[in-house]
């Protein structure tokens, strides 16, 4: 354990355009490398504030990403009340949570064994609209390629966003239309 470890947790948070998602950026790295998303406890594995954050009431998914860790809540849970709890965790478990715990970038490993097409649609997301995503607490992650359509799944902040599935959804699509294929579609799946 090292001595930043043991302080106290600098934690800022920050709005999202989802009005049910916080960014709780902190002075620290969450994940030291790519980025993990979970909904349900049974998916946290060895990432113990991830299951001590779903298990809080109210709160519906857990997205961590460099050194924020984006919260997201059911519409019904006020965040005023949500917040100090959720910061309260982070203080807690920050002192045994292990940032290195992705050891591979896996995202350079699951894109191996992707086709071409694939590739190409991963590589002009990350330069064009996953910074945007990724700023705002939230990601892309697709799912398949049947052409023409293109099934993503929104993680993160964007996963309940509003504007996820109209204006973001359609400016994604043009981006893969211009650079792409001009008869892409971009269908969401939750």
């Amino acid at each position: 354990m090292n001595e930043q470890s043991i302080q106290q947790v600098l934690i800022r948070i920050s709005p999202t355009p989802n009005p049910y998602a916080w960014k709780f950026i902190l002075d620290r790295p969450v994940l030291m490398q790519g980025k993990a998303t979970f909904s349900e406890e049974s998916e946290c594995g060895s990432h113990v504030m991830a299951k001590d954050l779903l298990q809080l009431q109210g709160v519906t998914q857990v997205h961590f990403f460099s050194n924020v860790i984006t919260i997201t809540h059911a519409p019904e849970v006020p965040f005023d009340t949500l917040s100090d709890l959720v910061s309260a965790v982070i203080q807690r478990d920050m002192p045994i949570h292990n940032p290195n715990i992705t050891a591979e970038d896996e995202k350079q490993k699951k894109r191996e064994g992707l086709s071409p097409e694939l590739r190409q649609i991963e590589d002009i997301l990350d330069h064009t609209v996953r910074p945007g995503l990724q700023g705002d607490g939230g990601d892309i992650e697709i799912i398949k390629y049947e052409h023409p359509q293109l099934y993503v799944y929104y993680q993160g902040a964007c996963g309940t966003c509003p504007s996820a599935t109209e204006g973001t959804l359609m400016a994604i699509e043009g981006i893969l239309k211009d650079e792409f294929n001009p008869e892409i579609v971009v269908v969401p799946i939750n």
